[in-house]
């Protein structure tokens, strides 16, 4: 978990504009007053996918390196991120991180990956 990957950015800008993308009612959480940020706040999404606040904030803060894959894919579905989306934080979370040209949303998978760590058009 304190590994730094080099695509901190990346995942930080990934996580924080899925989370903007949620409302606590589509969710199932009452709305509560004022809100400072769009979307879900990070404590919501920690109490969403089960892990602490602080583990998640490491996480949007880039700290995603040694991270489980059942940590990640309760990110993933308290974000409801699609198959697409999945596949992309799974790939920030490797230890070189995703291709330059695999931006969120691409249409890719896994399986198209060739041996030089390119993505396949």
């Amino acid at each position: 978990m304190d590994q730094r990957p080099d695509n901190r950015d990346q995942i930080r800008d990934f996580l924080a504009t899925r989370r903007a993308k949620l409302t606590p009612e589509q969710v199932g959480q009452p709305a509560s007053g004022r809100r400072r940020v769009p979307g879900l706040r990070r404590e919501e999404v920690a109490v969403l996918a089960g892990v602490s606040t602080e583990w998640y904030t490491r996480l949007e803060k880039g700290h995603i390196g040694g991270v489980s894959e059942d940590v990640l894919d309760a990110v993933a579905q308290a974000l409801r991120l699609d198959q697409d989306e999945r596949t992309y934080l799974f790939d920030l979370a490797t230890p070189h991180g995703p291709p330059a040209v695999h931006p969120p949303g691409a249409r890719t998978s896994r399986s198209r990956r060739v041996s030089s760590g390119c993505w396949t058009p």
